[in-house]
């Protein structure tokens, strides 16, 4: 029997593009060995976007629409979807993919037959080589690159687009962090992962709603669940620094022990200086290691455990779903 592929995209007022890449998947979807199905993650859409996501076509006949209450964001919208795959339908496979169609359905192929060749316990995700977007954003995506780099000591690689095993996904939902970012939280959790290089596509239809605001805030979350390693590498540097000044302030006491010459007044003021910095420092640290304990302690929210309380209950959408049914 062939197995069982779900792909979750999330989709925020973006039928058009939503519709468009439904064709492209049923275009691809005689090429793939497995049943396929669609489940768009409907993230708090207007009304009438809502009613004007795709329905099923004859290759692809289960198209199921996830209705959250409001717009939690696509990183939220897809720790809902995962959590509803893995308490429902459980799948053999989950594609993660943004509903834009800059994950190119040609691409799904590859990344499949890596996760089907696997042992079934390894997320398999796409290695970015490619990207088509503006300077504007190609320049705050490589600056938040480095930052992310000096923070949590490793590049960005990957996006959304990947492939989880239904032995991954029922791990995958137990991690707090997927909440704020769902690559990053898997990679954090230090569950087996796969990379497959690939080219981004361009998006299909409309304007990218990924402004420098919002990816400003895109990166917030993604280095928010790197929060305890950036808290580690700021105490290390933190450290270094307390040395430096009780170096410092070792070489003011014997100049000033040493020599006839030097002026008091300047050497009381210098030690003042570097004990106000050494203390300042030291609050630093205590403050950054109070943080990661409070965040280890703090009620998490749980995808598997949480999600209903985002979920509107099924309704009817306009027009003939076919064997599609609206998912709650």
């Amino acid at each position: 029997m062939l197995p069982t592929v779900t792909i979750l995209i999330p989709v925020y007022n973006d039928s058009r593009s939503a519709t468009l890449l439904l064709e492209r998947l049923s275009a691809e979807a005689a090429r793939l060995p497995c049943r396929l199905g669609v489940l768009f993650v409907d993230d708090g859409s207007s009304v009438q976007e809502a009613a004007a996501l795709p329905a099923p076509t004859a290759a692809i006949p289960q198209v199921d629409v996830l209705r959250l209450r409001r717009n939690l964001g696509h990183q939220r919208a897809i720790a809902v979807g995962l959590a509803r795959l893995a308490a429902d339908s459980r799948p053999d496979f989950v594609v993660v993919m943004d509903g834009d169609g800059e994950d190119d359905p040609v691409t799904i192929e590859p990344l499949l037959a890596a996760a089907m060749a696997g042992d079934g316990h390894t997320a398999v995700f796409a290695q970015r080589l490619k990207r088509h977007d503006g300077i504007g954003f190609l320049a705050g995506y490589r600056l938040f690159r480095v930052l992310h780099l000096l923070l949590v000591g490793a590049d960005v690689q990957v996006g959304n687009f990947s492939v989880l095993p239904a032995a991954v996904l029922d791990r995958v939902v137990g991690i707090a962090e997927i909440w704020n970012h769902y690559a990053a939280g898997v990679i954090h959790a230090r569950l087996p992962v796969r990379m497959v290089p690939t080219a981004r596509s361009r998006r299909l239809a409309g304007q990218s709603k990924m402004n420098l605001p919002a990816l400003v805030m895109h990166g917030i979350c993604a280095l928010s669940v790197w929060s305890d390693v950036i808290v580690a590498r700021l105490f290390l540097v933190v450290a270094g620094l307390i040395t430096l000044t009780l170096a410092l302030l070792a070489g003011v006491v014997i100049a000033r022990l040493s020599s006839a010459t030097l002026v008091s007044g300047w050497a009381a003021g210098a030690t003042g200086i570097l004990v106000v910095v050494m203390l300042l420092l030291g609050v630093m640290c205590l403050l950054m290691a109070l943080f990661v304990l409070g965040s280890r302690t703090a009620a998490n929210f749980l995808p598997h455990r949480d999600w209903r309380d985002y979920v509107l209950p099924p309704v009817p959408l306009a027009g003939d779903r076919g064997g599609g049914r609206p998912a709650g």
